[in-house]
């Protein structure tokens, strides 16, 4: 009988040994996978293209200055409607025309500045603005002002208000295009990364998607826009 519980009590402890021996096996193999796994590689994907704006606003400011301010008003009425049908005998619809308030400055009330007398009293600004998707028709006749000029409109520039903006609208229609664009970058980044490291490209551990930017390709073509975004890529690696 005691023999018999040695014999029982030795299978048992070969077992429990051969056990332990598989388990400790089996937990190193998956620490040494999961180091495998560890392994990552970064990259980044730049997808960047050009499109046409497809709005554009245009205000165009003059400036008038009396000393009577009832003909000041009379002037500056008579220049928005010279503006206006310039405008509209050029092909740009009066829908796309809008006038703002005048705004007056009476020097003689002025608190502060310079309290040397003026030559004239009242100085005015007044904007008309071009709203628009025929861009190429409004550019045409942005180079054609001039001929207002040369009936005594003053036209201001080089201030923020009289700038031109140019817009483009249709930035959801093309973003699943390109983000798949900079996605395919960062992945053939990877791969060459992988290749030359003699490794294999796993799977995405994990992606983030940059912002996407629209500025004007240069200054002398704000019209036109460059649109980019950069996409971030994380890749495993194993031998």
């Amino acid at each position: 009988m005691v023999l018999e519980n040695k014999q029982n009590s030795l299978i048992l402890g070969v077992f429990l040994f051969l056990g332990l021996s598989s388990l400790g096996y089996l937990l190193g193999n998956s620490a040494i996978k999961f180091k495998e796994y560890e392994r990552t590689v970064t990259v980044k994907g730049l997808s960047e293209k050009e499109f046409e704006s497809d709005i554009v606003i245009w205000p165009i400011q003059f400036t008038a200055a009396g000393n009577n301010l009832e003909e000041l008003y009379e002037d500056i009425e008579g220049n928005t409607k010279n503006i206006s049908e310039f405008l509209s005998g050029k092909g740009i619809s009066k829908k796309e025309i809008s006038f703002s308030a005048p705004s007056i400055t009476d020097k003689s009330a002025q608190q502060y500045g310079d309290r040397t007398k003026a030559e004239f009293r009242y100085t005015a600004i007044q904007t008309v603005t071009v709203y628009s998707k025929d861009i190429d028709s409004v550019r045409k006749v942005m180079g054609q002002l001039s001929e207002l000029g040369k009936k005594g409109i003053v036209f201001t520039g080089g201030n923020y208000e009289s700038q031109t903006e140019y817009l483009f609208t249709r930035l959801n229609e093309i973003k699943p295009e390109m983000i798949e664009e900079a996605t395919r970058k960062a992945r053939e980044v990877a791969e060459k990364f992988a290749s030359d490291s003699k490794s294999t490209l796993g799977k995405i551990r994990k992606a983030t998607q940059g912002q996407f930017s629209i500025n004007a390709r240069d200054k002398n073509n704000p019209h036109i826009k460059k649109v980019r975004v950069v996409s971030t890529v994380e890749y495993y690696l194993s031998d």
